[in-house]
């Protein structure tokens, strides 16, 4: 099968988006650093895994940044919810294993 031959353009548009793909990952991994650390905060102090009040002021928060990027704030709360959820999850398994 014959390879086809690419636009420059097209290529370094991709190069542009595969460096921000891995500025993604490398901005998630340090958020998710931060995050452990509030989940061992709130083990030690017996908080709750979940904030509904801090989560709701998350989310309003990032959909104006959304707005202000033009970036559409549904898919923006949804992403937001996904993070959260992995959070949370990680603030109840410092938990249990706290509690052990």
């Amino acid at each position: 099968m014959a390879e086809i031959e690419l636009p420059g353009e097209l290529l370094d548009l991709r190069r542009g988006i595969d460096n921000i793909d891995a500025s993604l990952i490398y901005m998630l991994a340090e958020r998710f650093r931060y995050t452990q650390q509030v989940g061992a905060l709130k083990a030690e102090y017996k908080l709750p895994a979940a904030d509904a009040v801090r989560e709701a002021q998350q989310i309003e928060r990032l959909r104006r940044l959304a707005v202000d990027a033009q970036l559409d704030p549904d898919f923006a709360e949804k992403f937001l919810a996904f993070i959260i959820k992995q959070v949370i999850r990680h603030h109840e398994d410092i938990r249990n294993s706290n509690a052990k």
